[in-house]
């Protein structure tokens, strides 16, 4: 197992998210013996970090793996966990909450906390005084029930600043959706280059983009055969971590123990990316974004001849992300901070704005579309 250094303490470069453990027909029903097999193996080969969250399995997980973990010595392993900021209901319970989730994990401190999924939705909530989550968490810090503080961020850059500016002296690391394809489709490079500037060690999560790049056509997969001759899928994705400097912690959320023994031995050895095969990576990113998604380039011509307002790029970067995704929570999480006369639904489908597109992007049809899709089932 590779290791990396954070502060004092040797983290596995792989940890075990308990977002995806393996579970019965429901998926709150985690399967306890399963996922104690796995944990048992996880510790057997050097894994030491491992994290849940409130909000996982329906609330299981951190009981589960409370339960489970209670079989080792603390000093053997680190667990993280987060306060759900998801939930805007949760803003005001943050002692309540953290409360329970010692009890839950049968712990008497967190080696790692986060502010869960800083977002547009929750940024100034998260910022707002009058809740005092930041206030309470600093005081567990200091109290010795949390060991490291961080956070968590599904938001734009725009969103991730904010919080940087406002706790970033107390932030120390950060935990944001980092893969090949979402280098360039999320803005992921940008998001390393603000964390790096703060000097906060980087922690991934989604590694495998929820396993969407665990396989790819046979055409891809063959482009990176040809330079990488029995180096399978998802361990392309792990290499391309292990070359972006900052990256202490790769977070993945393995269901089963072939998945589990998979990615321990691709984390047996550190194989960076070549330049080449670097640029050839990240052309089949692009190869596979242009298939499926829009091509707008936000020139913003189109928002001086909407008579809504509309911020159309904006809202074409998240049909995009939606669209890839196949559904998903990004995407509707992010209008929750957009006001109703601006969401997708308020288009009238004037066609104004296809006036001007150099894309000639039918706009009025992707958000009709899109309103479509936001639809509850």
């Amino acid at each position: 197992m590779i290791y990396k250094n954070f502060q004092d303490i040797r983290l596995s470069a792989l940890g075990m998210g308990a977002m995806r453990l393996p579970t019965g027909e429901n998926g709150a029903d985690i399967n306890e013996a399963a996922t104690a097999e796995m944990i048992d193996y996880a510790m057997e080969n050097g894994v030491n970090y491992y994290d849940t969250a409130w909000g996982y399995h329906d609330g299981n997980s951190e009981t589960v793996m409370g339960r489970v973990l209670a079989g080792y010595p603390r000093n053997s392993f680190y667990l993280a966990t987060k306060f759900p900021g998801y939930d805007l209901s949760n803003m005001d319970k943050v002692e309540e909450i953290f409360e329970k989730q010692l009890e839950k994990c049968g712990v008497k401190y967190f080696d790692f906390y986060l502010f869960h999924n800083v977002c547009e939705m929750n940024i100034d909530a998260y910022l707002d005084p009058k809740y005092g989550i930041y206030d309470y968490l600093v005081k567990q810090k200091a109290n010795g029930r949390i060991r490291h503080l961080g956070f968590s961020a599904h938001g734009s850059y725009e969103v991730m600043e904010r919080f940087l500016t406002a706790y970033g002296e107390k932030m120390e690391f950060c935990q944001i959706q980092l893969n090949w394809l979402d280098w360039s489709f999320q803005d992921a490079k940008s998001k390393v280059e603000l964390l790096k500037e703060h000097q906060i060690p980087i922690w991934v999560m989604e590694p495998l983009r929820g396993g969407k790049l665990a396989s790819l056509a046979p055409e891809y997969e063959e482009k990176l055969n040809m330079l990488r001759p029995g180096e399978d899928v998802p361990a392309w994705a792990f290499r391309f971590l292990q070359s972006i400097d900052g990256v202490t912690m790769v977070l993945s959320g393995m269901s089963n123990m072939e998945q589990l023994k998979k990615n321990i031995a691709t984390f047996e050895t550190e194989k960076k990316l070549s330049k080449e095969e670097m640029d050839a990576l990240l052309g089949v990113a692009e190869m596979i974004l242009k298939e499926k998604r829009l091509p707008c380039t936000a020139c913003r011509y189109c928002t001086s001849h909407c008579p809504k307002g509309l911020d159309i790029p904006a809202l074409l970067e998240l049909y995009n992300e939606h669209n890839f995704t196949g559904g998903g929570f990004l995407a509707p999480m992010a209008l929750m901070a957009v006001p109703q006369e601006k969401q997708p639904s308020a288009c009238v489908g004037c066609k104004s704005c296809e006036a001007v597109c150099p894309q000639q992007i039918k706009i009025s049809e992707a958000m009709a579309d899109f309103t479509s899709k936001l639809q509850p089932v």
